[in-house]
């Protein structure tokens, strides 16, 4: 079974909005879920998405 899409990682600044499976990366600033959705869109080949002001994923399509 071959996953085609799927969410790599879930960047936010705030703890309680988020849960799951996929690793959440808590920041400090929104610059720095900026910044850190930027490098993981590159070390993992997806495709970074802005859900809200602060909540991203990374998604491979």
């Amino acid at each position: 079974m071959k996953i085609e899409k799927a969410i790599l990682a879930v960047i936010t600044t705030n703890r309680s909005i988020v849960e799951g499976g996929a690793p959440i990366f808590v920041c400090e600033t929104r610059k720095e879920a900026e910044d850190i959705s930027a490098n993981l869109e590159a070390i993992t080949d997806g495709i970074a998405h802005q859900l809200s002001e602060e909540l991203f994923i990374i998604v491979k399509h």
